[in-house]
């Protein structure tokens, strides 16, 4: 057998794509990119920094938030910057470790997501049914346990992906059909038996996105439940400080349940629905989920409007809870 088709993949690079039929406007398109990746980092930033200065916001639902933001900027980071080096230079090779790296990266991180959307719908689930019981329950301590079981879980469940890839010989074509490295789009071009992968992948996408997702819809039966004993002010009220965590859950899953789709039902490898459904997956919550809390959490509103409210000294940034 040929050197070429034993070739290993730790010895290879892979091809990226960016956005097929648009081409001659990839140097704009980075420009567009660059814009929000930006406004991830300051739009999450300034939440994380608002958090941690607000005394008033030191309860679960905003520590959660915080976590959530640090998430999204470090997603857009392992992405981002990559893929405007792609559409600014042409840079369309990347080293197989470095595929891995950020696979692991991308795959990860949204695991920590979507385990921080679970405990955000939890805070709100004791929050509503069991009022009285919820400084007890979501102590400090327990938020901060929470939050390392999400990024132990994520890690833990995504180690053994790129492992798995590690061993399997590339010898067909090395093109993907992302700006980025994802695990069902690598083993697709491996030339050996991935059901190990298939099947792994299955085990993931399951355990985690899916048993969170059934808890999270659980969680808000129970909450529309208890809202529906309440009088119609405080149900309203009620349900209000849940509305922000539901547009975060639709702007997480249903790209995420879109892009899965597409990759396992879709035969359009490399076309502009792959992209667009992978950038949208990626790009859209870290931008939008600053927005969404911005606008509906009054607090936040309120700081951040401080931190930008003139006084005859000039800026003021030292204001503080």
């Amino acid at each position: 057998m040929s050197a070429s088709t034993n070739s290993s993949a730790g010895t290879s690079a892979f091809i990226l794509i960016g956005i097929p039929g648009l081409e001659a406007s990839h140097f704009w398109l980075a420009f567009l990119l660059g814009a929000l990746y930006l406004f991830t980092v300051l739009g999450n930033g300034t939440i994380i920094y608002i958090i941690r200065a607000e005394q008033s916001l030191h309860e679960p639902m905003y520590l959660f938030l915080c976590m959530l933001a640090a998430i999204d900027i470090l997603i857009s980071t392992s992405t981002m910057p990559r893929m405007m080096d792609l559409l600014w230079f042409n840079s369309t090779a990347i080293e197989f470790d470095a595929c891995l790296v950020q696979m692991f990266c991308i795959h990860s991180l949204s695991g920590m997501e979507s385990t921080i959307l679970l405990a955000m719908a939890f805070d709100r689930y004791v929050a509503i049914c069991c009022p009285l019981r919820h400084a007890a329950i979501l102590t400090s301590p327990r938020i901060a346990k929470i939050g390392l079981a999400a990024v132990m879980r994520g890690a833990a469940l995504m180690a053994p992906l790129p492992i798995f890839i590690k061993g399997l010989p590339f010898c067909r074509s090395r093109v993907l059909s992302h700006s980025y490295c994802l695990h069902q789009d690598v083993m697709k071009l491996a030339c050996a038996d991935i059901k190990v992968n298939i099947i792994y992948g299955l085990i993931v996408i399951i355990s985690a996105v899916g048993l969170d997702s059934l808890l999270i819809s659980l969680s808000y039966v129970f909450i529309l439940r208890a809202a529906l004993r309440l009088s119609q002010e405080a149900r309203l009220k009620a349900l209000s400080t849940c509305l922000s965590h539901v547009c975060a859950v639709f702007l997480f899953y249903v790209p995420f349940i879109g892009l899965s789709m597409v990759h396992r039902f879709g035969n359009t490898h490399g076309s502009s629905v792959h992209v667009v459904m992978a950038n949208v997956h990626l790009m859209v919550p870290p931008v939008l989920n600053p927005i969404v809390y911005g606008v509906k959490t009054k607090q936040i509103r309120q700081r951040f409007a401080r931190l930008f409210q003139r006084t005859p000294r000039g800026w003021d940034f030292s204001a503080s809870a």
